[in-house]
């Protein structure tokens, strides 16, 4: 029988519709690869029970032939998606031990979809990471290594355990959400796909929140094709986020023509600097616009003057909006509770030992930036630095179809690297990924080479206009298919 790890998920439904081996064997199959990977730390909360229940339950619905879009498919949940009867954290001490009486809207989508849940995913507390290094079960381990060298890689934040899960053949797909680039900085460390589509494509209700206005659910596969089914699954209109568009949900698969002739590609010249982006990232960069040329594309410079605002702009916005959204956490109603001779000392004593370092500095920031004084010169102006931003985006659109760009400007780091102790050099991460997250807009990283340095891969990332994923899916499909880049799940562990 085929190796059920190493099947993507168009290839595991194509084999169960044929009864090639079913739901049941090929949970069981991950289900004692994640027993191989604990190294990795890339789940929370297992469910193998939970799993082959949903496994058998998937088996009956396709001997009847009501099978669902991901019938039998094995998926990891990022844990911040609320799953009813299942422990869900957010990765946070303050969340421990909260089993939500309810599902959210996405889980349950995948549910109906008929997926498998393995387990939730580890993850930056509260999604606030670009290295998954600041959860209060552990760090996340990249299942790459650099040539010749065994240290510790970080899998990139939020979204590190969905990426090493998927990445390792820990499952064949996972949720992810992205705020500020949480899903496609992973993608491109670990070698995998990671979309966040338009922002209200998908619901958020049921998700925890950091950042109300650039949260957003997102997929996260090893091919685009894979993140086409996924998508679709996911995606749609739910009355109970009052964010969510009501939008028609196109079948993704479709969009992969392989085809990208006549497609006006933009290349933006700030998201190339003279210092800050590494030259093998720039040289897969350029390849990959070489190689869309050839395929027909027309490659065309365009400029967003204001990205070099956008860092400090999502800096001042995301911190005020999860010092608003964290004031739930408080000790009364839900989640830990540390006693104290007052209310007031309660709810002091609870915070500071619930929270973790990087979640109490962003509560803190965002406190400020909300005073008054502040709340005009911080905040207001942030605000009206992200509609210059979104106004850009909107001019560039008239000219070219997608953007294409870095998704990080360099490879995965070490975990005990000097730049993971400085948290001002960490946020340098997500300056290509901030800004569309800023405009709302859907943007995938896919795998397009590897670094000559380190052997590591090296994700670029589509960039896409408003509810425009096909495009933005049709052209990574292409990037995809000339990359030469594996699709098959690392081994890890040594077995």
């Amino acid at each position: 029988m085929t190796d059920l790890v190493e099947l993507t998920v168009a290839e595991a439904l194509d084999g169960l519709a044929k009864k090639e081996f079913s739901a049941v064997e090929l949970t069981q199959a991950h289900i004692k690869e994640m027993d191989k990977a604990r190294e990795l730390n890339a789940y929370v909360t297992e469910t193998p029970e939970l799993a082959l229940e949903r496994a058998k339950a998937s088996d009956e619905r396709r001997a009847k032939g009501t099978a669902g879009k991901m019938d039998g498919i094995p998926v990891g949940m990022k844990d911040l998606y609320c799953t009813k009867g299942v422990r869900t954290t957010a990765c946070s001490h303050i969340l421990d031990n909260f089993v939500p009486p309810y599902e959210s809207t996405v889980s349950q989508k995948l549910e109906d979809a008929g997926t498998v849940m393995l387990g939730k995913t580890n993850m930056d507390e509260f999604a606030m990471g670009t290295a998954n290094l600041t959860s209060y079960f552990g760090p996340v381990r990249n299942p790459y290594k650099r040539k010749g060298d065994e240290s510790f890689l970080v899998p990139g934040g939020s979204s590190g355990g969905s990426a090493a899960a998927v990445a390792a053949g820990l499952c064949m797909a996972a949720t992810g959400s992205d705020t500020g680039g949480s899903i496609r900085t992973p993608a491109s460390f670990c070698g995998i796909v990671g979309c966040k589509p338009t922002y209200g494509r998908c619901s958020r209700w049921g998700m925890v929140a950091f950042a109300s206005s650039l949260d957003q659910a997102g997929t996260m596969t090893r091919t685009v094709r894979d993140t086409a089914i996924m998508l679709e699954a996911m995606a749609g209109f739910d009355p109970k986020d009052s964010t969510c568009a009501n939008v028609p949900v196109p079948c993704y698969e479709k969009a992969l023509t392989g085809n990208v002739k006549g497609l006006r590609v933009g290349i933006p010249r700030e998201y190339n600097p003279d210092k800050g982006l590494h030259s093998d990232v720039r040289h897969v960069w350029e390849a990959t616009a070489n190689k869309l040329k050839e395929a027909g594309a027309e490659i065309v410079e365009i400029s967003l003057p204001s990205t070099m605002y956008a860092l400090p702009t999502y800096y001042l916005i995301a911190p005020a909006e999860a010092s608003s959204n964290l004031a739930r956490y408080d000790g009364v109603r839900f989640g830990l509770r540390v006693d104290g001779n007052s209310l007031d000392e309660m709810y002091i004593n609870t915070r500071t030992e619930g929270f973790g370092k990087e979640v109490k500095r962003r509560i803190m920031i965002g406190t400020c930036i909300l005073l008054e004084g502040y709340y005009e010169t911080c905040y207001l102006k942030a605000q009206k630095v992200r509609r210059l931003l979104c106004r850009e985006f909107e001019e560039a659109y008239k000219k070219v179809d997608v953007i294409l760009a870095p998704a990080a400007p360099e490879t995965a780091f070490g975990k005990d690297d000097d730049s993971t102790k400085d948290p001002l050099v960490m946020q340098l991460y997500d300056v290509f990924t901030v800004p569309s997250s800023l405009a709302g807009l859907p943007a995938v990283s896919v795998p397009a080479g590897t670094s000559d340095t380190n052997g590591l891969p090296i994700g670029l990332q589509v960039i896409g206009r408003p509810f425009d994923e096909e495009t933005v899916l049709r052209t990574a499909g292409v990037i995809e298919s000339m990359s030469g880049m594996p699709i098959r799940p690392l081994r890890v562990g040594g077995k």
